[in-house]
Order: structure tokens, then C-alpha cells, then sequence
């Protein structure tokens, strides 16, 4: 074990915690995806309903699997069958009990910086469930703000567009080229400078690379 890059590894996690619970943030650092799948499963009640919000990282962590194979009722609009019922159940989640998402973004000093094209994810995240669950590997992890804005126009946004198959700029180059085209999913940007007055958010960071 390097004990010297330990040593700032356990700065960096340290700094991160206290940012965030001065933000008014609950959070938990789990060394793998197999910890906090189990933590998080017993945190959640086989009678909640759950809201799924886009998110690669839960589907690389199993948690929409894991819920729906006990149990749980899932507002996932991904396994709609149609763009109807996707809108449908994206304003169910707004009513579920827990949702579940992750971020594009989180600063040292503890905010939460995320882009959205249809804005069902932030609006989630922001008011409408009581209980907000956010899940994200240590590769999210950025200094500030500006870095945040950095690392979606450069990492988050060209990807996701990709995996989405939108027709922007970006999965032909890589890169934001700040597009004005029917297909940009960068539409809604919202910055957690602290937790919403009246929603309960944990932070479920995981010593990982995850997600986009």
C-alpha cells in the first residue's frame, strides 16, 4: 500500500464529507458497489415506492434490479414501452417515496451540479419525494463549480448524448459545441449549493469508478 497517496486519498474523502454535511447533506462512503448495494437495499422499505432516475451508475451499482426483484414498485420510465407512458411514469416519480438517482457532479466544498434534457431528474431530486438517494462513484469528484460545468460539457454530456443516440454536435466530436438543435439534452442545469429546506438527500459516494 502507497501510504503517502493514502494519506491525500483520505484528506480528499475527508474534506468531501465535511462540505457536504455543512451543506446540510447526509452522506456515506463505501469502498465498493457490493457495500453500499447492501446498505442502501436495507435502508430502503419492501412497501416503498421507488422512482428511478437516468442514471448508469445504479445500473452498474444493480440497484433497479435488486429493488425489483424483491419487490419494490419501481417508477423506472427507461422500460417504458412507448414516449407516452415514459412522461407518465417520469411524473410518477415526482410522488414516489424514495428516489434514486445519481450526479454529474460533486464538488470538494459539497455541491451537487447536474444538466438534464427533460428535467424530470433534477425536478425529482430538487422537491416531490421526501427521500432523495444520490449514488456516485469517486470519478464525479471535481474542485468547484466551473470544473463541474467542465466535466459535463467535456465527459457526462457527449456520453450520455451517445448512449441516448442523439443527433448533437457532441457524439460526433466528443465535446459541448454548444448546440441549438432539437436533440441537446443540456437544458435544465441546477447547482445544490446546500440540501433543499424540505427534502432529505443522502450521499451514497463509492470508491469507484462509475457511471458517466
Amino acid at each position: 500500500m502507497d501510504l503517502a497517496k493514502k494519506w491525500h486519498e483520505d484528506l480528499v474523502k475527508e474534506r468531501l464529507v465535511k462540505g457536504l454535511e455543512k451543506n446540510g447533506f447526509e452522506v456515506q462512503i463505501y469502498p465498493d458497489c457490493q457495500a453500499a448495494l447492501t446498505q442502501i437495499l436495507a435502508s430502503i422499505p419492501l412497501a416503498a415506492t421507488v422512482g428511478i432516475g437516468g442514471s448508469k451508475t445504479l445500473q452498474e451499482v444493480g440497484l433497479p434490479e435488486a429493488l425489483a426483484r424483491r419487490g419494490n414498485l419501481l417508477y423506472d420510465h427507461s422500460k417504458a414501452s412507448s414516449p407516452e407512458e415514459a412522461q407518465k411514469i417520469r411524473r410518477q416519480q415526482l410522488g414516489a417515496d424514495i428516489f434514486l438517482t445519481s450526479t454529474n457532479a460533486l464538488t470538494l466544498d459539497g455541491k451537487l451540479v447536474n444538466t438534464d434534457g427533460v428535467g424530470n431528474r433534477v425536478a425529482a431530486m430538487t422537491f416531490g419525494p421526501a427521500r432523495v438517494i444520490v449514488v456516485c462513484g469517486l470519478n464525479k469528484l471535481v474542485a468547484d463549480v466551473p470544473a463541474a460545468m467542465q466535466r459535463i460539457e467535456n465527459i457526462a454530456a457527449p456520453i450520455n448524448a451517445k448512449r441516448l443516440n442523439k443527433a448533437t454536435p457532441c457524439t460526433q466530436t466528443g465535446y459541448c459545441c454548444k448546440c441549438n438543435v432539437p436533440d441537446n439534452i443540456c437544458r435544465v442545469t441546477t447547482i445544490f449549493n446546500k440540501k433543499p429546506s424540505q427534502t432529505k438527500i443522502e450521499i451514497v459516494v463509492i470508491e469507484e469508478n462509475l457511471g458517466y
